[in-house]
């Protein structure tokens, strides 16, 4: 039992949806373990139960550090990385001025790799392990990513960004080149190591007709990919896309009669939904992604979590890098929380935590291998330290449960809090 490592330390983790059922789905460990064999995790418990059952195995003790599944990243543009938190624009304005000249670099093959190695060391040094990327036009974009999250063993799914108008020359494809790299890199890289492959309409207005409906064809022929898109961010935007598909019923259906609306859907922002636009994504169990710091930063619109997950919908959390202004799941949790007080909502601590690590993987479709503690599972996972900063460490000195300890790092936390990255059982922070 040589090759057994156990962590110890307070552990977390869910045996139901926090954001439905309350604190009560989190299991907490004030001196729990987790074992991990051979890149995944064996057991869980307490200390005092896996030191007795694997008497030989390593022992890595973190102390009183919360050790918890690495964040998911449910919707990224890790192109975007370069320009994150640049000033001042709308989303119309900030494509344009921004996003696309920035992606027109792409085409460089060794670019590319550098944004790419540069994006997945900042996304562990702040906790995240998976991520969910949009590429860009560029097939070399594609290669890249998974070939730099390859190098670091990470899970890890993208696509290629598809656009045939409303965008720069450089940056346009066809119908059916967009039909053909796609499934090209698809056939490359979906189920190559721990890689998956997004089919990736940017959105409705950088689309055509025919070209929405050659990527539908694709995901027909390939179902159990996901399919990920932008829907509703902006109120501008949804005008636009009223000019641009005048016999549309609304946004949704511009991808739905194209066949890009299904179960493996995964639709990022969605904010200013209809009422039936609400109820053919529920119908279908297509996923959401809420992105706030992105919604906040370029002024799209406040997120309706409470009333989405009460009606059922599958619900996933993201940075938005670089629309989001920030690299961290622990400050697009506190986003979420500030963007769902003002409607109305404080979401709990427990619900934050489950929206960052098996929520996401659940809108992912990856729960089965990512996003939670439970044995079997890849050994994805994190510890914080809930004392990281003197602001941080005067108020959990305080705590009088694991809730209030957390609470600050989840509201003032950032990359000095997270005091370690493992992925697959092997340290990368």
């Amino acid at each position: 039992m040589s090759d057994i490592t156990l962590h110890l330390g307070q552990t977390l983790w869910f045996d139901g949806n926090p954001m439905v059922e309350g604190p009560e789905a989190a299991r907490v460990a004030t001196r729990g373990a987790i074992a991990v064999q051979g890149g995944h995790v064996l057991a869980r418990g307490t200390a005092d139960d896996l030191r007795r059952d694997y008497p030989q195995a390593t022992v890595e003790d973190h102390g009183a550090a919360l050790i918890l599944p690495g964040f998911i990243d449910a919707h990224v543009h890790y192109p975007q990385t370069a320009i994150i938190a640049s000033w001042g624009k709308r989303l119309i304005d900030w494509l344009n001025t921004y996003t696309f000249p920035e992606e027109m670099r792409f085409g460089d093959p060794d670019y590319a790799a550098k944004i790419a190695e540069s994006y997945l060391d900042l996304a562990l040094a702040n906790g995240t392990t998976t991520m969910c990327s949009y590429c860009t036009i560029h097939p070399q974009s594609v290669d890249a990513y998974f070939k730099a999250a390859a190098m670091r063993g990470m899970r890890v799914l993208g696509g290629k960004t598809c656009m045939d108008r409303n965008a720069p020359d450089g940056l346009l494809d066809t119908a059916q080149s967009a039909y053909d790299d796609s499934k090209a890199l698809l056939e490359r890289w979906h189920g190559q190591g721990r890689a998956s492959y997004v089919i990736t309409p940017r959105f409705s207005p950088t689309s055509t007709p025919e070209q929405l409906s050659a990527l539908g064809a694709l995901w027909a022929e390939h179902p159990d990919c996901l399919m990920q898109t932008h829907l509703s961010e902006q109120t501008d935007e949804i005008a636009w896309v009223r000019g641009l598909f005048p016999a549309a019923h609304d946004y949704l259906d511009t991808y739905e009669a194209h066949g890009l609306l299904g179960a493996n859907g995964v639709y990022g922002h969605a904010i200013h939904l209809e009422p039936r636009e609400r109820d053919r994504l529920r119908e279908v169990g297509a996923a959401l992604v809420h992105c706030p710091t992105s919604n906040t930063f370029i002024g799209s619109g406040l997120f309706d979590m409470a009333g989405l997950v009460a009606e059922g919908q599958r619900v996933g959390l993201a940075t938005d890098t670089g629309g989001g202004s920030s690299f961290s799941m622990l400050r697009t949790m506190a986003a979420a929380y500030e963007v769902a007080q003002l409607r109305g909502t404080a979401l709990h601590p427990s619900a934050l935590l489950w929206l960052a690590t098996e929520g996401s993987a659940r809108a992912l479709r990856i729960a089965d291998r990512v996003g939670t503690l439970a044995p079997g599972s890849e050994a994805d996972f994190i510890t914080l330290d809930l004392a990281s900063t003197p602001a941080i460490s005067q108020r959990s000195g305080q705590a009088e449960d694991i809730w209030e300890a957390v609470f600050p790092t989840i509201m003032m936390g950032d990359d000095r809090a997270v005091s370690g990255v493992w992925v697959m059982g092997e340290r990368q922070v």
